[in-house]
């Protein structure tokens, strides 16, 4: 065997499974380290409560959640190990110091030299554990199979109701960069505006509001990542759908528009949404323009502490049926906020639709976001959607959301 092939064969036999590497300093992440404690606190009692040593967190929302940082999984399997001491992210070795650097707490390197150094990363952290909370809605069934064969099939606990409502109630400072992202929302909803003209493509006017946003949360928010903003601007046939994507469809007078705005800040989603027309809307579309508007106005009056979603959902859905548009809603009433994008975080319990029973709460962040759908042919056809974000107080709910809606402010040219 040749000098190089010797060396490239002891390089081989020592190249590790995982490690460790604090490359730089600590990146300042999207809240305190108080926050971050306040949150593992949180999930430590309820882990005491549910007889569970050590968490295995899996997804983007609660891994960011608890330690601040938003992975890219491209193919590869993240973690976040909480025990009664410690908060441990697991990072592919492909970001490098970077998981590190924006996670709150410790970071374990897992290499990509042989299969499954992930799965010996966790065990590490694990130790033996004998009962492991687990994300059920997370970990696929080719993940829980290595788990099993690794961690030697230990008891799991499902935690993901359980985390889920504790993301439900929004702390102050999560609070306040939701109002930024909304004041950000209202930034790209005058941008996209203004780029509004007939003979203008989808693509074009999307990107006018992206770039509003990004340009603003880079200002405002300097230290954050810079990611995911993203704008859904539709037109014609294609505002029959909620998240349809853009397209290159030119704008002609009389078209129904749909304005989406959704600006990233740190893993945090916010939204604005709006009917418009190109010039006059006829007789009909206008009639049903104005019976979303006025769902969303009483369903804005609805939204307080002590009412539960199904009852909000309950009184829309009677508001629609006397006017005898029922059978065009298209979806829930609205969502809640917090780590969240279109791919992953979404907090199901939180939702304004009949099966939610949930009761809204001090602390709570929600939208009000009634759409009717009509297809084509139908008189007034096309996708008519408002959409608020409101911060659950005390007493009553604070709309945060300030880009104008309905016809009066929205009829373009």
């Amino acid at each position: 065997m040749t000098d190089h092939l010797k060396d490239l064969a002891t390089q081989l036999d020592t190249r590790v499974d995982s490690f460790t590497c604090h490359n730089g300093e600590k990146s300042p992440l999207p809240f305190s380290s108080q926050e971050y404690e306040q949150r593992l606190a949180r999930l430590r009692g309820i882990m005491a409560q549910m007889d569970v040593p050590v968490v295995l967190l899996t997804s983007m929302h609660n891994i960011a959640y608890y330690s601040g940082f938003l992975y890219c999984s491209f193919g590869r399997p993240y973690a976040c190990v909480v025990t009664p001491d410690t908060c441990t992210t697991v990072s592919a070795n492909i970001d490098a110091g970077q998981p590190w650097r924006r996670s709150h707490g410790a970071n374990v390197i897992y290499t990509d030299w042989q299969r499954d150094n992930y799965w010996r990363a966790v065990r590490d952290l694990v130790g033996g554990a004998r009962r492991i909370g687990i994300e059920a809605d997370h970990l696929t069934l080719a993940q829980s199979g290595k788990l099993a064969d690794f961690l030697g099939a230990p008891e799991v606990v499902d935690m993901a109701p359980a985390t889920m409502q504790a993301r439900m109630v929004k702390s102050a400072e999560e609070i306040a960069l939701i109002r930024e992202g909304a004041r950000i929302a209202d930034l790209g909803g005058e941008a996209i505006r203004a780029a509004i003209q007939e003979g203008a493509r989808e693509i074009d006017i999307a990107m006018a509001g992206r770039d509003a946003m990004e340009a603003e949360i880079a200002r405002a928010h300097p230290d954050s990542e810079l990611r995911d903003t993203w704008v859904w601007f539709q037109s014609g046939l294609n505002t029959d759908g909620a998240h349809n994507p853009v397209t290159t469809r030119a704008l002609r007078r009389g078209d129904i528009l749909s304005l989406n705005c959704f600006p990233m800040i740190s893993g945090y989603y916010t939204a604005l949404e709006r009917t418009l027309f190109l010039g006059e809307p006829d007789a009909e579309s206008l009639r049903i323009w104005q019976a979303n508007v006025a769902t969303h106005e009483l369903g804005l009056s609805l939204i307080r502490p002590g009412i539960s979603c199904a009852e909000i959902c309950a009184e829309l859905n009677r508001f629609l049926a006397e006017e005898g548009l029922l059978r065009y809603r298209s979806f829930g009433y609205g969502h809640s906020f917090g780590v969240l994008s279109h791919y992953y975080g979404r907090e199901a319990g939180l939702e304004l639709r009949e099966d939610i029973d949930t009761v809204l709460a001090p602390g709570m962040v929600v939208s009000m976001e009634p759409m009717l759908w009509l297809p084509e042919g139908t008189p007034g056809a096309g996708g008519y959607r408002e959409h608020d974000i409101l911060v659950v107080g005390e007493a009553g709910a604070e709309n945060i959301t300030g880009f104008p809606y309905g016809p009066e402010a929205n009829i373009i040219g």
